[in-house]
């Protein structure tokens, strides 16, 4: 419970920030805002939103500093004489002149990130004005970051990372800003740098103190309006591949660009896939960057993809690469229109990685990744509306689960109910309408609305489309599907004669029924309405006990004891991989209640005692999963069971215990993480409960996907100590 309430203030404080400033205006295109556009702008009192940057900005590795002049060029959405806009709580304002020199007064107002700029005079709704802000401060971990906890921009000794949600430079309308700029970047020459825009080749400057050493100055030009400005600089080598057509531009340490080539074969792939489905890029060629682990673990901008050190490997990341280019049609060509429409953009991006693995791989890869969806949607289900994303910290667990998983299995159910063809026609349509423009929740929805009654088969009622948003998009809840039913013999067949009951008062809609039979299975459907539906269907063979399965094809996000013991299992994952093993162990536990004798989860908790130093604890968990029989999908917790007895039975000094576990690791051929290489590393020299063991996979710290938001992959998700 007061996890809970914290989680609810520090949302509704979270919401009080990013409403509290200016919110949104598409870029000056030749195309006018869609209504729900303006009505948010009146309702936030936009008064005015920033079309052009000429940002000059010089960074001090030793100081951890920024020191910047943002000459900014406004656009008044109404009559205004204040123009107000975002800016890093690091970040101090030392002066704001007006074109003309004129020196102006600038003061924070609201919340930590406003400020606030009074201009001589008011202005006339679509004049402009320009304004030159010089400002500096310190960005080095993630004090007064705009997103609690999360560093989005970092200067250090061997480079710096500035992501757009930083607000490093003076911001209106995040996340639904789009402008065209200049950026020019003042850094060491021992710095490689990319980012968003052209890149022009770096010319030397001299340093403007005594031995302040070479510097080089990089000029980026955003000619294109979207939310341009992220950038990284650092020991950054280049390596250009040309992959179906698609340059891609991979920016790595040395050490990290031996598969440079793979990645880009993996973005040249994911680029021509949803080109063929959604519609041509304006510039389909990427720029892929590596980026510290100590912020996102991956992030897109418009042309730029960038991947965190530990997600650095394209075979276990094939789907987030996916995700990320797909985020250059629905993150940046299309922005939403509000913090309240990233259903649009977040949830979309995260259901093209089903899209994209279906396309590539087949339609069991495709249902694998909707598998993960739904495990991530039942992690904070209850969390927000998908449609109130705004009280939803970007980027939190809650915002994953809301807004990217369970949006994503909503567009998957939106395919189901209006079929495979309408559907893809339903997102090249949407596309082709609102590219480089802003769309909100009501905009798709109308277009889903046109598509859904084209869809309808003749004699046929349409899908209540309308009935269908207002459920998944605007409410809470999940149902969870129960059936009882008897069987009758008839002189055609049998039929089957039941009801099915969920929880959910409001829920509608048509739910499949699997009847395996004596003969062929028989797929039938019934419109579930309200809490209980019953239900009459024929078949022609014999139905087999307890052959009646609902959803058999997962279409519908719904509730199960499988499901809900796989959410607390994520859940106590992303606790464990911070170092919270109590509260992860609790998670656990109760998945177990959920699901007794889960392997998966008495393994986890044996990790989590195991890291806690409770060796008696972990043994006993690990024992437990040993007894179990665990899903196929999760067999390697066997291997690795014993390698962590092993482990354990060494840190106690009882040697020969533990050679027998390794041994009996060793027998199950089961090199899943690199198991077999750890049972003889062990074999051969004793495990020594030291940091240098701390990842006994072998595998570096955090490179392991993500419970529920990676494609599972052949490696165990081993959890680290901290450091």
């Amino acid at each position: 419970m007061q996890k809970s309430l914290e989680r609810h203030l520090v949302a509704q404080l979270r919401n009080a920030l990013r409403l509290s400033g200016p919110l949104f205006l598409a870029a000056a295109i030749a195309a006018l805002p869609s209504a729900a556009n303006a009505q948010a702008q009146q309702k936030l009192g936009l008064n005015f939103v920033a079309e052009h940057y000429d940002v000059t900005a010089t960074l001090d590795a030793g100081g951890q500093s920024i020191y910047a002049t943002a000459k900014v060029r406004f656009r008044a959405t109404a009559a205004s004489g204040v123009v107000r806009f975002e800016l890093h709580p690091n970040l101090n304002i030392s002066e704001v002149k007006t074109e003309q020199g004129a020196l102006l007064k600038a003061e924070r107002e609201g919340s930590p990130l406003d400020v606030r700029v009074q201009l001589p005079t008011p202005i006339a709704a679509n004049s402009k004005v320009t304004l030159v802000i010089s400002y500096a401060g310190i960005l080095s971990n993630e004090e007064n970051s705009p997103l609690p906890g999360v560093r989005l921009a970092s200067i250090y000794k061997d480079g710096a990372f500035l992501l757009l949600p930083a607000r490093w430079f003076p911001l209106t309308g995040y996340p639904s800003t789009r402008f065209t700029g200049t950026f020019r970047f003042n850094v060491p020459d021992t710095f490689a740098m990319a980012g968003t825009g052209k890149a022009l080749a770096p010319s030397p400057i001299a340093g403007k103190a005594p031995g302040e050493g070479s510097r080089l100055q990089y000029v980026f030009e955003c000619t294109r309006s979207a939310p341009n400005g992220t950038f990284v600089a650092g020991d950054l080598e280049l390596n250009t591949k040309q992959a179906e057509g698609v340059s891609v531009s991979v920016y790595a340490p040395r050490t990290a660009s031996a598969n440079a080539g793979d990645f880009s074969v993996d973005v040249a792939r994911a680029v021509i896939t949803f080109t063929d489905l959604f519609g041509p890029l304006p510039d389909p060629n990427m720029t892929l960057i590596q980026i510290p682990d100590t912020t996102l673990r991956e992030y897109a901008a418009p042309g730029v993809l960038l991947l965190s050190h530990r997600a650095w490997d394209p075979k276990v990341n094939e789907r987030t690469i996916a995700r990320l280019v797909a985020s250059q049609w629905w993150a940046n060509q299309i922005l939403p229109a509000s913090t309240g429409d990233e259903w649009i953009s977040d949830g979309l991006a995260r259901y093209s990685e089903s899209l994209y693995a279906e396309q590539t791989t087949g339609k069991e890869a495709g249902l694998k990744a909707v598998d993960d969806f739904a495990v991530g949607a039942l992690m904070y289900d209850d969390a927000a509306p998908v449609a109130q994303s705004a009280r939803l910290i970007q980027y939190s667990s809650d915002y994953r689960s809301v807004v990217m998983n369970k949006g994503a299995m909503i567009f998957h159910m939106l395919r189901a109910q209006i079929g495979d063809t309408s559907f893809k026609t339903l997102l090249h349509e949407f596309y082709v309408r609102f590219a480089e423009k802003n769309a909100s929740i009501a905009d798709f929805t109308a277009v889903a609305e046109q598509y859904g009654n084209k869809s309808a088969k003749p004699g046929q009622a349409p899908p209540n489309l309308r009935g269908f948003f207002a459920q998944w998009l605007n409410s809470t809840g999940i149902p969870d599907f129960k059936i009882e039913y008897v069987i009758y013999r008839t002189p055609k067949g049998f039929r089957i004669v039941g009801k099915l009951s969920q929880p959910l008062d409001t829920f509608a809609m048509p739910v499949d029924l699997r009847i395996d039979t004596e003969g062929n299975p028989e797929v039938k459907t019934v419109e579930v309405t309200g809490t209980e539906t019953p239900f009459s269907v024929e078949t022609f063979g014999r139905p087999k006990p307890g052959g009646v399965r609902v959803d058999p094809n997962n279409v519908i996000l719904k509730g199960n004891n499988s499901l809900r013991s796989r959410a607390a299992i994520a859940r106590g994952e992303e606790l464990a991989e911070t170092g919270h093993y109590y509260d992860a162990i609790k998670e656990y536990q109760k998945a177990l209640s959920i699901q007794p004798g889960r392997p998966l989860a008495n393994f986890r908790m044996g990790e989590a005692f195991f890291y806690q130093r409770n060796y008696q604890a972990a043994a006993n968990a690990f024992r437990e999963a040993l007894q179990a029989v665990p899903e196929p999908s999760e067999k390697w917790t066997e291997v690795w069971g014993h390698l962590y007895l092993g482990m354990i039975f060494d840190s106690l000094g009882q040697r020969e215990r533990a050679v027998n576990e390794y041994s009996r690791a060793k027998q199950t051929n089961d090199n899943t993480g690199g198991a077999q290489g750890a049972a003889d590393r062990y074999l051969k020299k004793a495990y020594s409960d030291g940091p240098q063991n701390a990842d006994p996979g072998g595998a570096k710290p955090g490179n392991e996907p993500k419970p529920a938001e990676q494609p599972a992959d052949d490696r165990p998700k081993l959890k680290k100590k901290p450091d």
